[in-house]
């Protein structure tokens, strides 16, 4: 897939005032790998490039409202409405999702299964129907609950924030998708994250799915072979993953500590 935007330039305001986002006037963004990271400082136009690709494309998005209905959005769509999409194999699976998007998901879900239980429980307690109606009318509801409880176990918050939201990715990677994550890493302990670079390479190897990843961890950048963009320096442009700042700086500092934090 490319990306280009027909002339940002001549927009005023959020988000077009970000000077990343504003190089894109003229120029297209290649994302031919598998995975592809964008990096930056907090504020450079990583997530806003993110969440405006997902209104471009229309992705389904994983959270308490649709992309289309996201007043979070709303600025955004004005740069989506200019870019243009080239596909190599256009693609409508996959969702959009945010790591703050997963308390609003998992409250859809809770609220999802009460609401089915609820009416189980009428059908069951209604006494003008037979026995055979009874268990009819139940059936759908029955197999609802049961495939929430396969793909979720009890509940999505029955667990701890890290391993609900890894059992969410699990249960929602579908092949040939095309997923745009933003900064997935926030929940995971660092052996959570080496797991979801294992998920990673069996949907890349096994399910033709592709991934748009803004991140900070420089552990999810290490994916073999992935593409980095940084944002930093007011333009988007490709690194090496022993150039990022993020490695450089964690190697640093996990080297010697007590040289950074004395100056703190």
């Amino acid at each position: 897939m490319q990306v280009s935007a027909s002339d940002p330039a001549r927009a005023v305001g959020f988000p077009f005032n970000v000077p990343a986002i504003a190089s894109l006037a003229g120029s297209r963004l290649a994302f031919p790998a598998e995975v592809t990271f964008l990096i930056g400082e907090n504020g450079s136009g990583k997530s806003t490039l993110l969440e405006s690709l997902a209104c471009a494309i229309g992705s389904i998005t994983v959270g308490s409202a649709q992309a289309e209905h996201d007043d979070s959005l709303q600025e955004v769509r004005a740069l989506a409405k200019l870019m243009r999409l080239e596909w190599r194999k256009k693609t409508r699976r996959g969702f959009f999702m945010r790591s703050e998007d997963f308390f609003g998901y998992a409250r859809q879900m809770k609220h999802l299964r009460e609401s089915l239980e609820h009416d189980l429980c009428e059908i069951d307690s209604d006494a003008s129907l037979s026995p055979t109606a009874r268990a009819y009318g139940k059936l759908p509801y029955a197999r609802e609950i049961a495939d929430l409880q396969r793909r979720y176990g009890l509940s999505l918050d029955a667990s701890s924030h890290g391993e609900s939201f890894f059992t969410l990715f699990q249960s929602r990677f579908v092949p040939d998708g095309l997923y745009l994550l933003d900064e997935p890493e926030a929940p995971l302990s660092p052996m959570r994250q080496l797991a979801l670079i294992a998920l990673l390479k069996t949907m890349v190897a096994e399910r033709n799915a592709q991934f748009i990843i803004a991140t900070h961890s420089p552990i999810l950048m290490a994916f073999p072979n992935a593409t980095i963009y940084s944002f930093d320096a007011g333009k988007i442009h490709p690194l090496a993953y022993e150039q990022t700042e993020h490695v450089a700086l964690t190697r640093d500092f996990l080297n010697n500590p007590q040289q950074f934090l004395q100056h703190l």
